[in-house]
């Protein structure tokens, strides 16, 4: 029996998760992407295969702190641009990756920035 790899592994726990959660227009599936050097996250409308509204870490300017920090405000920055798109409700979707750390971080960020989940 082979055992897989962290992506792999990763991977098939996100399809596992896909399975189960979608987005409408009315409550999109929040998706987090997370690499070594920062995070990313959309609202993304999966009817339509749309995406509503994103940020990354790249948009960050002037922003100091370590990658907790930065997932912190992505996480604020995503509820902003939701806002300004009429969007108050989501479901997340963490990716394959754990509830923990920058992923919560992000979740924190985007609850404290208005959205609800």
């Amino acid at each position: 029996m082979s055992s897989l790899s962290t992506r792999e592994a990763r991977l098939r726990r996100h399809r596992r998760i896909r399975g189960k959660v979608s987005g409408t227009q009315e409550r999109p599936r929040l998706a987090v992407f997370r690499s070594n050097r920062g995070i990313f996250a959309q609202l993304v409308d999966d009817r339509t295969a749309r995406t509503l509204a994103a940020s990354g870490w790249l948009q960050l300017k002037g922003f100091s702190g370590n990658k907790t920090e930065q997932a912190a405000e992505v996480g604020k920055q995503l509820a902003a641009s939701a806002k300004e798109a009429g969007i108050t409700a989501c479901v997340f979707d963490r990716g394959g990756y754990l509830y923990h750390g920058r992923v919560k971080a992000l979740a924190d960020g985007a609850r404290e920035g208005g959205l609800e989940f």
